[in-house]
Order: C-alpha cells, then structure tokens, then sequence
C-alpha cells in the first residue's frame, strides 16, 4: 500500500519488541509502506528491528506509565499488543477509549471478551488470536470446515495439533528442543490442565497427568512426533460451529521422548512455584531436598522416585541439562520452576544459522448426506531461515501484519471483541500468507457408500 500524493499515510503503534516483532515491522514497513512507531522498554531493540527504516520511530516506553502509554495509543491509527498477555485488556481500555482499532496474537481472556459490547459501541475492531496458534489453526481450519458444510456435510471428528520445534538437522541435543521464544512460557504451559471430546465422551485430563496422555503422529519430511493435550479443547466447539462432532482434540507435537521426560520433571517437582532459599545451592542439591533424598547418588534416588531405571532417557537428559550436577544455580532463582526455566534457557538455545520448525496438522472426518464420507488433511511445515527470521517469529507476526494492513485497508471489517473465524477475514489473509510462503497443503480421502 503505497500513499498516493497529499494522502496522509496511517500510523501503527507496536508495542513491545520481543523475538516475534521484527517480521511484522519490516512487513508494515516495506509492504504496507505505514508508518510504525514500535514502544518498548528497551529501546535499542526497537531501533535494531526498524533498521533506520524511515517510516519507523523507536520509543522507549514504561508500560506502567498509564499516561506515556494513552498517550502513544491517542496517536495512533491501530494498535498492536505484543506485550505480554496481562498487558492486552489495558491497552484495549485505552483503545476503545479513543476509538482505535487493536491486534493482539494471544488468547482471549475472559476480560477481553468482557469488552467486546463496548468496543461495539465504539465502532472498533479488537481482533485477537491473530498469530499461529492460536491464528492460523484457527484461520486455515475454519476454511476447511466452512467449506464442508457449504458442500452440505458435517464435521464428525476434529484434531488439530501445532508444535514449535527444531527442524530435524538441528536436532543436536539429547531434547529434541530448543527455545525459540520465553523457556518460562513453554514452562508455565506445562502446567495446564486439557480437557477434550473423543467418540461423545469428555475427557479431563489433570495438570499433574498432562504428559502422561500421550497420541502419535507421522509428519511427511519431519518424521515421528508425540503429541499432548493443549488445553480446553470443547470451547471451539462453539466457536468453530460443530456443535454435534464426536471427536474434537487439539494438542501440541514434540519429538518422541518429550512427554516421558515432561512427566518425570512433573512428578520430581520442578513445575512448582514454591519459593525456595537457594543461594549458593547446587542444582544436584536442590533435587535432593525436593525429593527428601539424602543426596549420596542423587540420579539413582531420583530414578526410584519415578519408578525407573537410573540410565532411562529421562535421567539421561536431566544429566545433560546439569540437573544433577554441581553447578550452582544463579541468583534469583527461587521456585523450582524458574530453577528449570533458567536451565533450559541456559542449555537449549539455537545456534547460529540454525533452522526451527512450525509443524501443523488438522485432520478431519466429513460426513454428507448420502453416505459419503471424506478424511481431510491439512498440514503446514514451515522452516526458519537461518540467520534471518525464525519460524516462530514468521508465523506469529504475519498474520497480525497482514489483519493490521487490511483493517486499515478497508478490506477487514468488523467491530467488537473477534477471533478471525470469519471467511471476510481469513480468505484475505490466508492468501497473503501463502504469498509469503507459509501455506497448508491439503488432502482428501473420499470413501463411497457401499
């Protein structure tokens, strides 16, 4: 979008300049030819994600400085919220105060959607979900099942899984992971319950028993990956329109052995929160008082705790990351969680040139009147590009670049409190995508009626 003479070209607030912002700046930069002012706490990472762009306006900004914050909202044309997700509800507030349109990638909370009469009444589009998954699940599986029941069939069975993953040749480490985004989050997630619906009965499954409920999966070019429940999987009955589906499960891939290692650090205790005196303790040390061992051979304790071989995998990879070990664990570190966290983070970044990996799979059973019935698949592989933009940094921020474009546009309308479930938003913007490489390629098995 290029502004024509004497036009006046709109201005996008970004707040926040974590490792998913950079593709969507350069993309309001360079292809929306918008001006971006990108607000964050640090400024020398917003000037190193414009690039002397000049379009673009570094800002440092104090999130709880409420006035700086309504401020650079009131000069904006639309918001972008990539704060962190506590932040997104304020921002709206302030949004909807001025009647300023708002994108964020994360998840509704109950106090978004709290605002949506309001954002209404303002005539504005907050639109969230708006990143991979949650955004492109929820984007390229709509088309689909849109796409059935104009054919006049019914989804009976629904999955849908997504993983942020190394690619396979930079699988280097004994976990099969690296971190492309917050070690704390992926931790903080793997506390969660799941809940989800498979032949017409529910299934709940605990927070503690997540990586015990353990699925399969075969992945052309990627190969073997695990799957886990991901949350409430019911709640997109509703939201997807398939009120009567028999089945319907969303989960997240890893590489196998991640759930089995998941589960050994659950039931030793590292996802706990309980604050802990750790100065000048060791990580073995530390495992041995959280387990009420005497600490003499820390990993064979900890295998008779899990009821397990002490050279099982995943003592082995607990070894490798020094949990056993006599590092001594960093400073402010105090619960169990955050002494994990650091670790990962520690351990398990990528190398330099080193390529992750989106995986994404739904699969589908459509039934039509007459009997046919279809199994549709459709699957994303989307690689990173070494020493450019990760995977995770793509598929995250493009799709928020290109719903802020088209809002802006004209060509996204809407008012209130959305996820893009909607064809009028997902058609323009899954079409964009796939013109910037990140497309799903589908599959359909018709079986005829005897």
């Amino acid at each position: 979008m290029t502004p024509q003479a004497g036009e006046e070209t709109d201005r996008v607030l970004v707040l926040g300049a974590g490792l998913v912002a950079g593709p969507l700046v350069r993309y309001l930069l360079e292809n929306a030819g918008l001006r971006v002012t990108v607000a964050t706490r640090t400024v020398s990472k917003a000037e190193t994600i414009i690039d002397g762009h000049e379009g673009g306006v570094p800002v440092a900004l104090d999130v709880q400085n409420v006035e700086q914050l309504r401020s650079l909202v009131a000069d904006a044309d639309l918001v972008v919220s990539l704060l962190p997700y506590a932040h997104h509800v304020q921002v709206a507030e302030l949004c909807i105060d001025r009647r300023i349109p708002m994108v964020t990638t994360s998840y509704v909370s109950p106090q978004m959607q709290a605002l949506d009469s309001a954002a209404r009444k303002a005539e504005i589009l907050v639109l969230n979900e708006t990143g991979v998954d949650p955004g492109i699940d929820h984007m390229s599986a709509m088309r689909i099942i849109h796409n059935v029941q104009e054919r006049g069939g019914t989804i009976a069975e629904f999955t849908s899984c997504c993983g942020g993953l190394p690619a396979p040749e930079a699988v280097t480490t004994p976990w099969g992971y690296k971190f492309s985004w917050s070690p704390r989050g992926v931790v903080m997630a793997a506390r969660n319950a799941a809940r989800y619906l498979l032949d017409g009965k529910r299934v709940d499954v605990p927070g503690p028993e997540l990586f015990a409920d353990v699925g399969a999966a075969k992945i052309d070019g990627v190969g073997d990956l695990e799957i886990y429940p991901n949350r409430d999987s019911l709640g997109y009955r509703e939201r997807y329109g398939l009120e009567g589906v028999r089945t319907i499960f969303r989960g997240t891939f890893r590489y196998p052995g991640h759930c089995r290692t998941w589960k050994a650090l659950v039931d030793l205790g590292y996802l706990d929160l309980e604050e802990h005196d750790l100065q000048s303790t060791t990580y073995g040390a530390f495992l041995a008082g959280m387990i009420g061992s005497a600490g003499k051979d820390v990993r064979s304790e900890a295998a008779a705790r899990l009821s397990m071989d002490p050279a099982a995998d995943p003592l082995e990879r607990m070894d490798w990351l020094g949990l056993l070990g006599t590092d001594v664990i960093q400073d402010g570190r105090t619960t169990p969680l955050d002494v994990l966290a650091g670790r990962l983070l520690e351990r398990l970044p990528y190398a330099e040139g080193e390529r992750d990996m989106i995986v994404m799979q739904h699969r589908f059973l459509a039934e039509f009147p007459e009997g046919r019935t279809e199994r549709i698949t459709s699957t994303l592989v989307d690689f990173g590009i070494p020493g450019g933009d990760s995977s995770m940094a793509r598929t995250v921020s493009l799709p928020a670049a290109v719903a802020v474009r088209y809002i802006l546009e004209g060509r996204i309308k809407a008012t209130g409190v959305h996820i893009p479930v909607m064809p009028t938003m997902y058609n323009p913007i899954l079409m964009e995508l796939e013109r910037l490489g990140i497309r799903c390629t589908d599959s359909t098995e018709v079986i005829e009626p005897p």
